[in-house]
């Protein structure tokens, strides 16, 4: 086959100049060495040497083993950097995506995970409590969160070990301990926050803050978190693993993407408060694949509770940010058998669930400017057996 340049991208291509995400990589003649790279088609710029061959005064940044320093810089370097890289496209700094290593792009500071789906809320909350309401008192107040495990994220194609814990269904006279039976995924998006920030996030400085976008797989361990999961919420049920794509897409790539949020039935405090805010939403369109086979398009429109609104809440407490903080949206479900982001609501709680050997890959696009699509990395995982 002929070889084409990086810059022939196919039609359709997601990863074009539009998206450009960012990643860091290493290379066989150098494996230990990390840089950050960006995405553009089936290859990976290499954003250190470009930056030193054009004698960018970003050079530093993008020569930085995580993409936390560039993050840290601020909106105005991001756009600087972006504007500086798309004139870099035509140059020789270029590896096959095939021949690179990639690592966790950026440091992660905290982890928070949502719960921002009305539909995915409303399902479960028909499960676990089928006597009771579906969703809580407060659901349509606030955006509902925990504080997860930072240390457990790990890069899209890390295996996920299935986890141990004590379980008891509502028949066992007592609990007891051993591999997760009720293994689970669970389709979001996260959000990586740049900026750091001391005090309260207003809704209007949510540009500011985060970032990038990424594809996010929390994977749960139902039979754990239903035994653990009263009253404090979830624990050893998540925090095993959640995995996160290699490639952080910049927010101002969703642009065109930017949808108004599903219609608010009760009244919101001032500071959650976006009726006048620019549309908090955005038109991403997920697809759920378990060893190939497409189980669910999730679309990310759907959700009730949008990122702004979650970074607000996220801060008002007085709580503060750091550069490497990641949130995600919580599950992804739209209001259609298909549209289910997590084999729970899928199975309707009755399984089949995760098998040892399985790989689930999550990938995702949005509208582009002129009908281009906008990617994201894709997040794959594979499940081995409990240790």
């Amino acid at each position: 086959m002929p070889q084409h340049s990086p810059r022939e991208l196919p039609e359709g291509d997601p990863f074009g100049a539009d998206t450009l995400p960012y990643g860091v990589f290493s290379t066989a003649g150098e494996p230990g060495r990390r840089r950050i790279g960006v995405r553009y088609g089936a290859h990976v710029l290499d954003a250190a040497a470009a930056a030193a061959a054009h004698g960018s005064a970003y050079a530093p940044l993008l020569d930085a083993p995580t993409l936390n320093p560039l993050m840290a810089a601020g909106r105005d370097v991001w756009r600087a950097v972006r504007a500086e890289i798309r004139g870099w496209l035509d140059g020789p700094h270029f590896h096959a995506l095939d021949d690179v290593t990639l690592h966790l792009p950026f440091e992660v500071a905290d982890y928070v995970d949502f719960y921002a789906s009305e539909h995915h809320a409303t399902n479960v909350g028909r499960i676990f409590r089928p006597d009771g309401d579906a969703l809580t008192p407060n659901w349509k107040h606030l955006p509902i969160g925990y504080h997860g495990r930072a240390g457990t994220v790990v890069v899209s194609g890390t295996d996920v070990v299935r986890p141990s814990g004590q379980r008891k269904a509502p028949a066992d006279a007592a609990p007891s301990f051993g591999p997760s039976l009720r293994l689970d995924i669970e389709a979001e998006i996260g959000f990586v926050v740049g900026t750091p920030a001391q005090a309260p996030v207003p809704l209007e400085d949510f540009r500011e803050h985060v970032f990038g976008v990424c594809l996010l797989n929390d994977w749960s361990a139902r039979d754990i978190q239903a035994w653990e999961y009263v009253p404090l919420g979830p624990f050893l049920g998540k925090s095993f693993a959640t995995s996160v794509s290699a490639w952080i897409t910049p927010l101002d790539a969703f642009d065109e993407a930017r949808t108004a949020p599903p219609e608010r039935t009760h009244p919101l405090l001032p500071y959650l408060d976006d009726a006048k805010a620019e549309p908090g939403g955005i038109d991403l369109r997920i697809e759920v694949r378990i060893n190939g086979e497409v189980v669910s398009r999730p679309p990310f429109s759907a959700m009730y509770w949008t990122a702004a609104q979650q970074l607000a809440h996220m801060t008002v407490n007085g709580a503060t940010l750091r550069t490497g903080d990641l949130y995600a949206s919580g599950t992804v479900s739209g209001p259609e058998p298909d549209q289910l982001g997590c084999l729970l609501e899928l199975t309707k709680g009755k399984g089949p669930w995760l098998a040892d050997g399985d790989e689930v890959t999550l990938t995702a696009w949005a509208p582009g400017p002129d009908g281009t699509r906008i990617g994201l990395g894709e997040v794959t995982g594979r499940i081995l057996p409990a240790r």
